[in-house]
């Protein structure tokens, strides 16, 4: 089981989920498309495209930083392109790049939603488009794209509608491509958080310090990420994983290393589907 001289190519690998996606990988020695927008240094956001590569060459990987905007078909092509050029092939796309505001509709401008579906949805279908010819080609191809299972309750969309529906429209490109691609041997799966993630997305848009102390940090994704593409293609498509879960299920059972801080509950996510039961407590773990 190792990712070894594998090419990844990963939408908004500058920092979070990404980026530790991509060290997850790094580790075993893969090549690594840092595919964002970052390359200056961002007041509110840590990390660019090119100190993101220098993590990932530290970790044992090799990195190909490329500026990708997910919404502009040129940027895409090329960047795919690049990549498979530079390393010889693309073996996994991860389609992680995603944009989020949480207001209802009366709320939301039309140009945020626009951006929103134009990033998720169109960006996860565009940067697949594009992978699919070169994951033909890859001896244990996958797509994974960060979305939630596709659970239709309203309680999921009334909150903010807008997106709601650009986010579980990633979802439904899985649900697509994985019909679509399971004769040519691609796999396509979604993977999902049960709790809030430690990402500057948490911290800036939805809850503040406090909210990240009571997530997880972004290696209990990169860790599902692994085992899912450490799985024959042919295996494992068309579903959609809850991180927690998937691991118990691959075995493992510490998951207390995941948190920011032990002595605070976990925060459940949104979008977790009412019968997925977790496999171990969220609540402290510790006291102060």
């Amino acid at each position: 089981m190792s990712l070894k001289g594998k090419t990844l190519f990963i939408t908004g690998a500058s920092r979070g989920i990404g980026k530790a996606i991509a060290l997850r990988a790094a580790a075993d020695g893969a090549n690594i498309a840092v595919a964002a927008k970052t390359a200056e240094p961002h007041p509110k956001l840590e990390g660019t495209i090119y100190t993101a590569a220098e993590e990932i060459e530290a970790a044992g990987g090799k990195a190909l930083p490329i500026v990708v905007d997910v919404r502009d078909e040129d940027s895409v092509k090329d960047a795919i392109d690049r990549t498979a050029e530079t390393f010889g092939g693309i073996d996994i796309l991860v389609n992680n790049a995603s944009a989020i505001q949480l207001t209802p509709l009366a709320q939301t401008d039309m140009k945020r939603f626009d951006l929103m579906h134009q990033i998720n949805t169109r960006g996860t279908l565009m940067c697949s488009k594009y992978a699919i010819p070169h994951l033909e080609k890859a001896e244990n191809p996958h797509i994974l794209m960060l979305s939630p299972p596709l659970d239709m309750q309203e309680k999921w969309f009334a909150p903010f509608t807008p997106y709601a529906i650009a986010k579980f429209g990633m979802s439904l490109v899985v649900l697509g491509l994985a019909g679509e691609l399971r004769s040519k041997g691609i796999a396509v799966n979604a993977l999902w958080p049960r709790t809030t993630i430690a990402t500057a997305a948490v911290k800036n848009i939805i809850g503040g310090d406090a909210m990240i102390r009571s997530s997880r940090t972004p290696e209990i994704l990169a860790d599902a990420a692994y085992q899912i593409f450490a799985t024959p293609s042919r295996d494992l498509t068309g579903q959609f994983l809850i991180d927690d879960t998937f691991l118990f299920e691959r075995g493992e059972r510490d998951f207390d290393k995941y948190r920011v801080d032990p002595t605070k509950a976990l925060t459940p996510d949104f979008f977790v589907p009412d019968d997925s039961v977790a496999p171990v407590g969220l609540g402290p773990v510790k006291t102060n």
